[in-house]
């Protein structure tokens, strides 16, 4: 079991798509983290990281609803202090820009190997 910096994480998983879900919660598992709760909108991402604090939320940028996953972590941000890895099948300029002005430690392209999420990981 991969315990980074010697600390499990407490990680919120905010993705939409069931299955590539799940394949995340078990990537996190794998690597020693603690999966504190998942999320499929924009407004679920918002409630359960407020109830729950997670260290880190691996958040997918296209979410139903009104709500996309940039918007969702700059209201997070202003109420607790969390690390974001965003995930996106869409690495379009326009959107990275957007996620790195919200001070995310990184920003992975689907899909992805549980090595890409080691190294997103070890930045928290």
């Amino acid at each position: 079991m991969t315990e980074l910096l010697g600390k499990t994480k407490r990680v919120l998983i905010v993705e939409d798509d069931m299955i590539i879900s799940l394949v995340i919660e078990n990537m996190v598992k794998e690597l020693g983290h603690e999966v504190v709760g998942k999320a499929t909108s924009g407004l679920d991402a918002i409630e359960l990281a407020l109830e729950n604090n997670p260290d880190l939320i691996l958040m997918d940028i296209r979410l139903k609803g009104e709500m996309d996953g940039i918007e969702a972590v700059k209201v997070i941000k202003e109420k607790i202090s969390t690390s974001v890895i965003y995930l996106t099948g869409n690495s379009d300029r326009v959107n990275y820009d957007r996620a790195k002005a919200t001070k995310c430690v990184d920003l992975i392209t689907k899909p992805f190997t549980i090595n890409d999420l080691t190294k997103s990981f070890e930045l928290v």
